[in-house]
């Protein structure tokens, strides 16, 4: 009986032995909270790029989480700032929607904002861009600062390139200024996979470059494509109204984030051909007589940007009528240049009193203008006199009879 008692003795204290070791010190009063000891400085802040250097292509934009850190036991509102930035890019700090230059960040807590910069021209040279971007307190006591290194790639950009190519047959067009202009481009997506390609262009000011797909006629600005497949796009160009006579060249871009190519297309302008003609007094009407030379004069100016070659004068006139010009022609007639030209017209003996139809053509290079005259003819003054006359001699002849009867 003793031993059963000592038995169950020993057995109590064993567990008691065995609870307090897995339990241990935290179970003992002020453990706790000897734990729980916050062992942070008063104040402190860091700052850290999501990827402190990347590598990219020319032309792409860099975008980044820039990390805030409060380690201090007071909140802190932090101000954000790049203090230098690459030549030929822009940058700043952002969040999904604003520009911020800072944030409010609760003690022991962090906030993430967005960094972004963007090449000025998308032709950056390969090579190494380092922004600096830099954290302080609203008081300035506390700062940090890092550098994010962007480094462009030459080699990247050249792998892009052989991923899509644009192919045309007629790189060179020509014509008139006045005229529109269409090139066929061929589109081969060279990836493994299907591609949205975006279509840009670049080309004189004031002219009017649009994409449409082939044999249709609306305006887009990108193409989608299927791996491996390519497809025809064109390129309507019309130029600007007042251009000069000459070569203008035009960029197209084709590109993604993973391929992209430019073909070079050339718009050879002629200058546009046109011709105003008319009469000083504005009137379309001349008056004649029938064997006798009638003249005017009439004005040919050239309203176009190009030089006008080899314009000569046709006329349309009634049988046996004869028109005359001087000069016969004109070699060349510059861009808003003016020349008068003599014209007479000779109806025929034998055209009767009334109104006809004479129609001056002024045929020029690539232009040419009508002029429909309107030609009275009018009986001879002679005959006039001759009647005037008959008239007198039949008043002088009554006279004398009535004369002579009275004296009967």
């Amino acid at each position: 009986m003793r031993r059963s008692k000592l038995s169950q003795i020993f057995f109590t204290l064993f567990v008691v032995a065995m609870v307090g070791c897995l339990i241990g010190p935290s179970s003992v009063p002020g453990a706790e909270e000897e734990g729980k000891k916050d062992d942070r400085p008063p104040r402190s802040i860091a700052m850290a790029p999501e990827y402190p250097g990347v590598i990219i292509p020319p032309g792409e934009d860099v975008e980044m989480d820039l990390i805030l850190y409060n380690k201090g036991k007071s909140d802190e509102i932090i101000d954000v700032s790049i203090t230098s930035i690459p030549k030929g890019w822009k940058a700043r700090v952002k969040t999904y929607r604003f520009t911020v230059t800072g944030a409010h960040v609760e003690n022991g807590e962090s906030t993430r904002l967005t960094f972004f910069a963007e090449p000025e021209k998308k032709d950056v040279k390969p090579g190494k861009y380092v922004f600096r971007v830099e954290a302080r307190t609203q008081d300035g006591a506390f700062t940090s600062k890092q550098n994010i290194v962007a480094t462009v790639s030459e080699k990247a950009e050249k792998e892009k390139e052989k991923m899509v190519t644009v192919t045309t047959s007629y790189p060179v067009l020509r014509g008139p200024t006045d005229a529109t202009f269409e090139f066929s481009l061929e589109v081969d997506n060279k990836l493994d996979k299907d591609k949205v390609y975006n279509l840009i262009s670049k080309g004189p000011e004031n002219w009017e470059i649009n994409f449409k797909p082939a044999y249709e006629d609306k305006f887009i600005s990108s193409v989608r494509l299927e791996k491996n497949q390519s497809k025809s796009v064109a390129v309507e160009v019309k130029p600007y109204r007042l251009a000069e006579a000459g070569e203008y060249p035009i960029n197209v871009r084709v590109g993604s984030a993973d391929a992209k190519a430019e073909a070079k297309l050339t718009v050879n302008l002629t200058g546009t051909y046109k011709l105003e003609a008319g009469t000083p007094t504005g009137l379309l009407s001349l008056e004649a007589q029938k064997g006798k030379d009638a003249n005017l004069s009439i004005y040919v100016k050239n309203t176009g940007s190009a030089t006008n070659h080899n314009i000569k004068f046709i006329s349309i006139k009634p049988e046996n009528w004869k028109v005359e010009f001087e000069p016969e022609k004109i070699e060349a007639l510059k861009a808003d240049e003016l020349k008068q030209v003599e014209v007479t017209i000779t109806p025929a003996e034998e055209a009767l009193v009334g109104d006809y139809s004479v129609i001056l053509n002024i045929d020029g290079e690539k232009d040419q203008k009508t002029m429909e005259m309107r030609v009275t003819v009018k009986a001879s003054t002679a005959w006039g006199w001759i009647g005037i006359g008959i008239i007198l001699l039949v008043i002088v002849g009554l006279g004398g009879l009535f004369t002579w009867l009275g004296r009967r």
